[in-house]
Parts: C-alpha cells; structure tokens; sequence
C-alpha cells in the first residue's frame, strides 16, 4: 500500500509538492507512476520514474511544468507542480509497478495510493 500527500487548494499559477511513500519498506526497486483523474473522464498518467530514476516520462499536457523525482534514500517519490491550471484539478494517485519495462498503463501497476485532492481556481 502507498501513502500519497500534499494535495491542497491553490490559485492558477500556483505550485503544490506531492509525495508518495511505502511505510516501513523502499520505493527503490519499483518503478513510480502518478495518475490523475478528474470527474467523467478516464485516469490519465501525468509522470512516471523507472526504477533506476535514469528515465522519466511526463503527459503533454504538463510537460515543461511538473516534475517527477526520487529522495536520494529511495523512499519518496514526488511530484513537484509548478504553474498550475484549473483543468489541472483532480484527484492524484501515485503507484508502483515490477514490470520489467516502465509502464505507461493504469492496469500495470501493482499498488495504489488512497488518492490525494488538487484543486486549482481561475
């Protein structure tokens, strides 16, 4: 199970930091994806780090703007977002997956956070 955090209510442009953790165990040999999804419409993967964080992917739709990243102990994972857009609102979820290759659908990942609000007024 995953603990994610640091959802919140923020003004467009504005910056939140989530984190995902594993208590009591490392994220180190999993590879870390966060997904959102916002009401009536399908999650989406917004960020994914492999497991040797050699590799990131981020959604077109917040390139250039969030930013996946390990701790350097391995055992947080966080999802920096700057400039923040109202259609950015959702619930985010970080999960974990052993796949081999990164990867990019919900359905292959093992473990799910309980989900974290982001909010983000125009």
């Amino acid at each position: 199970q995953l603990v994610d955090a640091g959802g919140g209510s923020v003004q467009a442009g504005g910056s939140l930091r989530l984190s995902c953790t594993a208590p009591g165990r490392s994220l180190a040999g999993y590879h870390i994806g966060w997904f959102r999804q916002a009401p009536g419409k399908e999650r989406e993967l917004v960020a994914a780090i492999r497991r040797s964080s050699a590799t990131t992917f981020y959604g077109d739709s917040v390139k250039g703007r969030f930013t996946i990243s390990r701790d350097n102990a391995k055992i947080t994972v966080f999802l920096a977002m700057n400039s923040l857009k109202p259609e950015d609102t959702a619930s985010y979820y970080c999960a974990a997956s052993t796949k081999i290759v990164l990867p990019m659908r919900y359905n292959d990942y093992n473990y799910w956070g309980q989900g974290t609000q982001v909010t983000v007024s125009s």
